[in-house]
């Protein structure tokens, strides 16, 4: 049997939660602050009209009818009993808060173990973390926060339009540990402005924060979106299948092996999309990097040696 090379999230919920839990997509009527005029206009360069929810539901319905429709799904299908709400799409705090609470509270329900929020760095506040823990403690139900970062490379998040730098990051993490909540933190790995030291430099950065779980995408790119018009004017080159699964090896070489790996790599929409994951299924290319960490001997926090003065170590009996 080989061993896991990195921390795998259905394993982690399976030990924290005494059996497997399901993760019940949640879809709002939300949008983000760099798509109304607020911090800038059109969203992230990347990002479609869908935004990342495209399998979910429909924001019309709902947080009650969409959990009941999903859940009422999967129990019948997986037998299963405990279940996370996941609200994925967008960014889900940035809501008026009274909006927010009746969105949060319609998701205490029975079975749920757990609310995720997906949401960006800019958009975390002691206010609403307040009433978040109100809800873990009054609900005996978690809460785990998921931070759009995409890159540590603050002239790439200038260019694909995020709004935010890695300030806002650091700020949003060590106020959600504060908080006792535990967070995520969602990287693409292959955006064509990074390079092999930014792969390296965001799981150093992650790993420094003490963030739980990290969340890894391949970028894919749509029609009518601000980067679907560059890729097709050949203004950037996306970089190969083999580039990309050595990225997310040397990704989870320097990630300290504590942190819970949600996924190596995305799906997308079926629709409207230029370019996805090499024309090639996201499980194979899952397979392709757990054979290339096991052929190279390779594993999650090999190479994690750089916290706590690297450089004194030498002078320190162990």
């Amino acid at each position: 049997m080989k061993k896991n090379r990195y921390r795998i999230y259905s394993q982690y919920l399976k030990e924290k939660y005494g059996e497997k839990v399901y993760k019940i997509p949640i879809n709002l009527p939300v949008t983000c602050p760099n798509r109304d005029g607020v911090i800038a206009k059109g969203g992230c360069i990347f990002c479609g009209e869908e935004g990342a929810g495209f399998e979910n539901l429909e924001h019309t319905i709902s947080v009650t009818e969409q959990l009941n429709t999903n859940i009422a799904y999967i129990q019948k299908k997986y037998k299963a009993r405990k279940f996370i709400a996941y609200f994925q799409n967008f960014t889900n705090t940035y809501l008026p808060l009274e909006k927010f609470k009746e969105y949060i509270l319609a998701a205490c329900k029975e079975n749920i173990v757990e609310i995720a929020i997906s949401t960006r760095p800019d958009c975390i506040n002691d206010v609403y973390l307040d009433f978040l823990r109100e809800v873990k403690e009054k609900n005996n139900i978690n809460i785990s926060i998921e931070l759009g970062l995409q890159s540590v490379n603050y002239h790439t998040l200038k260019k694909i339009n995020r709004g935010h730098t890695l300030a806002e990051l650091i700020d949003a993490v060590l106020r959600i540990k504060n908080y006792g909540f535990e967070s995520c933190v969602h990287m693409i790995l292959n955006l064509p402005w990074d390079n092999k030291e930014d792969v390296i430099e965001g799981a150093k950065i992650i790993s420094a924060l003490g963030v739980e779980q990290v969340k890894l995408h391949s970028l894919y790119i749509l029609k009518d979106t601000v980067m679907g018009s560059m890729y097709e004017n050949k203004e950037f080159e996306i970089i190969s299948l083999e580039e990309y699964i050595n990225s997310v090896i040397i990704f989870l070489e320097y990630l300290n092996p504590n942190i819970i790996v949600q996924r190596l790599i995305g799906r997308a929409p079926k629709e409207n999309t230029i370019f996805c994951n090499w024309n090639t299924s996201w499980w194979k290319i899952k397979d392709a990097i757990d054979e290339k960490m096991e052929k190279l001997d390779s594993y999650q926090g090999k190479k994690f040696n750089y916290l706590n003065g690297k450089a004194i170590k030498q002078f320190i009996n162990t």
